[in-house]
C-alpha cells in the first residue's frame, strides 16, 4: 500500500517505496531528511539557478535543469541561456520550504546549484576546489588521501591570506569553499587555477591538475573547473550513492577521524541538532589576491587545453596506426 499525506501544502505520494537500489533509504526518508534540514539547506539553494539529480522507480538517474512543464506556479524560476545545448534554460529558484518538499516529491535526491546568483550572472561568490580521489582503493584509503589533498590546498591558501570551509562531497572526496567579494569571473576561474597548481607543488606525488583521468596516475585530482555558471552540490544535499550520504561540513580539525559514511540521511540529523555547521565555519568573503590571479592567467583553462591534447594524442594514434 503507498501511503500518501501533504505538507506546506504539497501532496506526498508513494512514501514507502525505496529511493533506489542500495540506498537502504524510501522515498519518506528522502523527504523527512530535507524537511528536517530545510533551514539550513535553503540559504544555500536560495536565489541560485538549481540542477537536481532525480531518480524515477524502475529507471535510470537523470540531472534535470530544465524545470518540467508541470511544475507549480509557485516554484519560482529564472531563466538562461545554454550554450551547449543551444537553447533556453528555466532554472528552478529554491527559496523555501514548499519548494524543497516538492523537489523532494519529485524523487530528486542531489542538489546542485550554480556558484553565482540569479540577479548578478557576473560574480561568482565563492572560490571552489573540488577534490577528486582516485578510482580504485578502498573507500577509506580514498578519503583518507582526499584529507592529505585538502590540507595541501589549506596551506596554500593560509600563504595567500585565504581561509576557507571543508565538507565532504558526499562521494569520495572533498570540497573547499573560499567565499570571496565580486571578481570578474576569468579572474576567479585564473585564481582557482593557481592555488591548484600551489598545492600540487606541495606534493607532486599525492596532488594533480591533471584534467585527462590516465595522466593522474593514482593521484588526487585538484579539480579548478567549478567557476563561472558551473554547479556543485550543495551542503547538506543527499547524493545517489549506496547508503544516502550527504554532503557534510567538516571542522578541518576533524578531518582524521571522520569517514564520508558516516553522514547518511539517516545520522545526519542526529548530528547536526539545532547547528548549521557549514553556515558557521563560512568565514565573511575575500579579496581575490592579485598574485593569484596574474599567476592563474598564465596557466591554460584545462577543458581546453585537455580538448586539444586529446587531438593531439588521437591525431598521434591515427599516424602510428597508418
Amino acid at each position: 500500500m503507498s501511503t500518501a499525506e501533504e505538507r506546506d501544502g504539497v501532496a506526498l505520494t508513494n512514501l514507502d517505496q525505496p529511493l533506489f537500489e542500495g540506498a537502504g533509504a524510501s522515498k519518506r526518508d528522502l523527504v523527512d531528511y530535507l524537511d528536517a534540514v530545510h533551514d539550513r539547506i535553503i540559504p544555500v539553494l536560495a536565489d541560485r539557478p538549481l540542477s537536481v539529480v532525480r531518480i524515477m522507480r524502475g529507471q535510470d538517474s537523470f540531472m534535470q535543469k530544465n524545470v518540467p512543464k508541470y511544475t507549480p506556479e509557485w516554484v519560482r524560476t529564472v531563466h538562461m541561456w545554454a550554450e551547449t545545448s543551444k537553447r533556453d534554460v528555466a532554472y528552478a529558484l529554491c527559496n523555501d520550504r514548499r519548494t524543497l518538499l516538492w523537489f523532494a516529491n519529485q524523487r530528486a535526491v542531489e542538489y546542485h546549484p550554480t556558484l553565482v546568483r540569479a540577479d548578478d550572472w557576473a560574480h561568482t561568490t565563492h572560490l571552489v576546489l573540488d577534490l577528486d580521489p582516485p578510482e580504485g582503493p578502498p573507500a577509506t584509503t580514498d578519503f583518507g588521501i582526499a584529507v592529505r589533498a585538502a590540507r595541501l590546498v589549506r596551506e596554500t591558501l593560509r600563504e595567500a591570506g585565504l581561509t576557507g570551509a571543508v565538507k565532504t562531497s558526499g562521494a569520495k572526496g572533498l570540497h573547499v569553499f573560499v567565499p570571496i567579494r565580486p571578481t570578474p569571473m576569468e579572474d576567479v576561474a585564473a585564481a582557482t587555477r593557481a592555488i591548484a597548481a600551489r598545492a600540487e607543488r606541495l606534493d607532486p606525488g599525492l596532488a594533480t591538475t591533471a584534467f585527462i583521468r590516465e595522466d593522474r596516475h593514482g593521484k588526487v585530482f585538484l579539480d579548478p573547473t567549478r567557476v563561472g555558471g558551473a554547479t556543485v552540490v550543495c551542503a547538506y544535499s543527499p547524493r545517489l550513492r549506496p547508503g544516502c550520504p550527504v554532503s557534510y561540513p567538516l571542522d578541518w580539525a576533524d578531518l582524521d577521524d571522520v569517514s564520508p559514511r558516516d553522514f547518511t540521511v539517516h545520522t545526519a540529523p542526529g548530528l547536526l541538532g539545532a547547528a548549521d555547521p557549514w553556515a558557521a565555519r563560512m568565514p565573511a568573503p575575500q579579496d581575490v589576491p592579485a598574485d593569484l590571479v596574474a599567476e592563474g592567467h598564465t596557466i591554460p583553462v584545462p577543458r581546453v587545453q585537455a580538448m586539444h591534447e586529446g587531438k593531439r594524442r588521437a591525431r598521434a594514434r591515427r599516424g602510428s596506426a597508418s
